[in-house]
């Protein structure tokens, strides 16, 4: 079924090339297609299109249908083009010329604008969620190892002692900071589409304010026009703010990678979160945070991928647009994958103490020493100098104790809340 149809129908090969995907990532859409169908028509009778037992009649149909795809009985039949059609297929079935009406006062334009918004709304609330769990579980592991020195390196160089409760705690705060892009594409996402109909609006006089409350939005996509140039431009944001959590657990798990790593020996998990290798029995490896990394890679492509898509379409609906679903929607599930992984990883980790003590790693304390001559009244410049020349003589002599008390220091992280 295709609502567009008329007389004659397209080339299979035409049908199936711009169908595409869609009857399965439609399936993704299919509670907010309803949840959007039954203000759409709540709507139209409060203008005079519907008449009230018509309104009640499609309701209970349309409620029907979601708990059928809440129970997972959904499907969309073979040759019916999205999601669109097959509920409006269903109702006619059922209602015959009132299941017809459902689709006054809009197109299918503004109908997979407003279930993409919807769609993108509740995943959005999903990766907060995520979010906000590993953050949580973050700054619980830098409290717990903030005394625990660990090697800082700058050049992948020694340099100066950093700790474990640094490292949890700054990529604790990087997902602040992400959650603040996440918030921002929120924004863009929570603003009513419907009602701009192909993107020119309609002569109807639809009430675009009652639909806005009914399905939660913040505000509407005004001006129609723009309301159809959203399309690409709300996913790419979404995208982009995506990408930055992807950076953060993409440089996590190439941290953990290395820290894992004999020559670094900082952290170990269990058996059970680690591999093995066919031949090597001694082999423990972080396939988990190597598919972070290689996924949270990806991750930071999409925006780019989906700005690849509709650069330079002029204004107005291209059918270019259906690809976006084909880039986007698989890319939520990674981030929440993700998330979920580095969550599960990181509750399990082991860190071991006392690294520091190690004498390979007493040049770390260089700097120690240097401020200690500075406190003491030497010039800065004659206390560096003074301690890389006892570096160079063999004559250096450290202390492993370290006293940070500034903001954001080993002493007084002073841990941002979210």
């Amino acid at each position: 079924m295709k609502l567009w149809s008329k007389d004659k129908d397209s080339l299979k090969e035409v049908t199936d090339f711009t169908t595409g995907q869609d009857p399965i990532l439609d399936l993704q859409l299919a509670p907010f297609d309803v949840l959007g169908s039954i203000a759409h028509i709540t709507m139209l009778e409060s203008i005079g299109l519907l008449k009230k037992d018509e309104l009640t009649d499609l309701k209970k149909e349309l409620k029907n249908i979601y708990t059928d795809i809440v129970s997972g009985n959904f499907v969309i039949e073979p040759g019916v083009e999205d999601i669109h059609s097959q509920v409006e297929l269903l109702l006619i079935k059922k209602l015959g010329d009132v299941g017809k009406k459902i689709h006054s006062g809009r197109s299918r334009n503004d109908q997979v604008l407003v279930d993409i918004k919807l769609y993108l709304r509740s995943e959005i609330e999903k990766i907060t969620e995520e979010i906000s769990k590993l953050f949580e579980l973050l700054i619980s592991k830098s409290e717990e190892n903030k005394n625990n020195l660990l090697p800082g390196y700058t050049h992948l160089q020694l340099a100066m002692p950093s700790s474990f409760g640094l490292w949890f705690g700054a990529y604790a705060e990087s997902l602040a900071d992400d959650l603040v892009t996440i918030h921002g594409a929120y924004q863009i996402v929570n603003k009513n589409p419907l009602g701009s109909a192909a993107g020119y609006g309609s002569s109807f006089p639809l009430n675009r304010t009652l639909t806005t409350q009914l399905l939660g939005f913040d505000d509407l996509n005004y001006n129609v026009v723009y309301a159809q140039m959203g399309r690409g431009k709300t996913e790419r944001i979404l995208a982009q703010a995506m990408s930055n959590v992807g950076a953060t657990l993409g440089k996590l798990a190439m941290d953990a990678t290395l820290f894992l790593n004999q020559n670094f020996a900082f952290i170990s998990f269990p058996d059970e979160l680690t591999t093995g290798s066919s031949i090597m029995p001694h082999k423990k490896n972080p396939d988990v945070f190597e598919l972070i990394r290689a996924k949270c890679n990806s991750l930071q492509a999409l925006p780019n991928e989906l700005a690849m898509l509709t650069t330079n379409l002029p204004s107005g609906y291209h059918r270019d647009l259906q690809l976006i679903k084909e880039k986007l929607f698989p890319a939520i599930t990674t981030l929440k994958n993700c998330l979920a992984m580095t969550h599960l990883m990181i509750s399990a980790i082991d860190v071991k103490k006392n690294i520091l003590e190690d004498e390979k790693y007493k040049f770390l304390f260089s700097v120690e020493e240097v401020n200690k001559l500075v406190l003491a009244g030497v010039p800065f410049r004659d206390a560096y100098k003074n301690i890389g020349l006892a570096i160079e003589k063999g004559k250096f002599y450290y202390s492993t104790k370290v006293n940070h008390t500034h903001e954001g220091s080993m002493g007084n992280p002073h841990e941002r809340q979210h």
